[in-house]
């Protein structure tokens, strides 16, 4: 009975909060483990994703140019389609990331403040990052150069770099494999992203990329230490589709393996979509679901040799915008063919870092605060009650302005305004819709960090 009654408000206190998923028809998650699981997820606010594999030696997007579709992601610099799907595959004989070292990156991250990393353990094109025994279309196969490096099992080896760090680690799995003769069969053209057969006339062929899909996720839940996350990419196969791969058989199947873990079937809503990823996009307002905004830190989600980086300052104001409206920044870069990061890649995770080292109590743990953002201060709410005003300076602003207005909001007489990275409080008084914190000029002209500040909100009587 108390177990019930403890689920009961649980789930009252889910659906209230605006943490559960939006009440359509789709069935939503009950399970205590699993709904824990969402809630510190969202505490850690920043994460890591990489997009790498042998397609990094061209400089080219990932796995997209062996699709068909007259999309500008599919061109291809050879005009003969049977030839460059040839020259592609052949990519595995020449793939030799001998500067892999995922310490390095582990340690860059941490130092940007990013908690959790998810990495592409096999795209839609099917060459797997890790040692999968269901084909041999992989990086530790005796074809490929680098499987004699001693990390050759390049997945396992960064699960175990940034788990070392703290870091959630998540896979990403692609559920469309086009290498494979089961998904793409090779009697057929291949017109589209989709399974080139149709599989009510084959359903013996489907059944055996069922089980292929099923083992392979096995793989990863059984040989590759704890993992708190499964990101399923290629939302084109789900039952809607005709493209059944039974998501729930595989979910029960994983988190046998990895309780609580988190499912993320990308846009297939429902009870295996554990939280949404908008992608390279940041919602107008604050969503009622759990959502992660995935977005490239250069223009492409894989290495294109010089590659353009957003600023340090627009990647800061996208975290505290995606935060600000209750949302966690999932930031990609691809590393190259010789397993490295971009100079640029590591400058910009410095900057944002340095960034951190002084404001990360008003990104961690933080949830949504009416009206969320006005003008060019975003609001956040910590659990104790403290409100955070995080002002986004424009490119030109390097002091900040003696007065900072926040409309929308109002705080009693008690609360006391700080400004983080600097000691003692800031005056401050009532103004019309809002309030009005005052900079002296010492602050303003040696600001704490660049591209944001932010003023901490308290109410010190609050609990008396």
């Amino acid at each position: 009975m108390k177990k019930a009654l403890f689920l009961t408000g649980l789930l009252f206190y889910i659906l209230f909060s605006g943490t559960a998923f939006a009440q359509t028809n789709e069935e939503t998650e009950t399970d205590t483990a699993i709904l824990k699981k969402i809630e510190q997820w969202k505490d850690l606010k920043f994460g890591l994703l990489m997009h790498w594999g042998t397609y990094s030696q061209w400089g080219i997007v990932e796995s997209w140019s062996l699709c068909s579709e007259d999309e500008p992601w599919c061109l291809r610099k050879m005009k003969n389609y049977a030839d460059y799907c040839k020259a592609y595959t052949k990519l595995k004989e020449t793939f030799n990331p001998v500067r892999f070292d995922p310490e390095k990156w582990a340690e860059a991250a941490k130092y940007a403040g990013m908690k959790y990393v998810i990495f592409t353990t096999k795209h839609h094109d099917g060459f797997c990052m890790f040692d999968s025994h269901q084909t041999d279309y992989k990086i530790t196969d005796v074809a490929c150069p680098f499987h004699t490096n001693p990390r050759a099992n390049v997945a396992k080896e960064i699960f175990n770099a940034f788990r070392a760090k703290g870091f959630l680690a998540g896979a990403y799995f692609s559920k469309p494999d086009w290498h494979s003769n089961d998904y793409w069969a090779e009697e057929w053209a291949t017109p589209n992203r989709n399974v080139n057969y149709d599989i009510k006339k084959y359903p013996e062929r489907w059944q055996r990329f069922c089980d292929f899909t099923y083992k392979q996720i096995e793989e990863l839940m059984t040989g590759y230490g704890k993992l708190d996350i499964l990101w399923l990419d290629g939302g084109w196969v789900n039952p809607k589709n005709g493209q059944d791969i039974n998501i729930p058989k595989i979910a029960a199947m994983a988190r046998r393996y990895q309780p609580g873990l988190l499912v993320v079937d990308r846009e297939v809503p429902g009870k295996f979509e554990n939280y949404r990823t908008p992608e390279q996009q940041v919602p107008d307002k604050p969503l009622d679901y759990p959502w992660e905004t995935c977005m490239t830190m250069a223009t492409s989600w894989s290495y294109v040799p010089g590659d353009i980086y957003k600023p340090a300052g627009k990647l800061i104001h996208t975290l505290i915008d995606i935060v600000a409206k209750g949302g966690n920044f999932l930031l990609n870069i691809g590393p190259s063919p010789e397993g490295e990061f971009a100079d640029t890649a590591y400058s910009r995770l410095k900057e944002i870092g340095d960034w951190m080292k002084i404001n990360s109590e008003a990104i961690y743990n933080s949830r949504p605060v009416a009206p969320y953002k006005t003008g060019k201060v975003a609001l956040t709410r910590n659990p104790d009650g403290t409100v955070y005003a995080l002002y986004m300076a424009d490119s030109c602003e390097n002091k900040i302005p003696s007065e900072i207005r926040i409309h929308g909001i109002q705080f009693p007489n008690s609360a006391t305004v700080s400004l983080l990275g600097k000691k003692g409080n800031l005056k401050w008084n009532h103004c019309q819709d809002g309030i009005c914190i005052m900079v002296p000029p010492a602050d303003r002209k040696n600001p704490p960090c660049h591209y944001a500040w932010v003023f901490k909100i308290q109410d010190k009587n609050k609990g008396k």
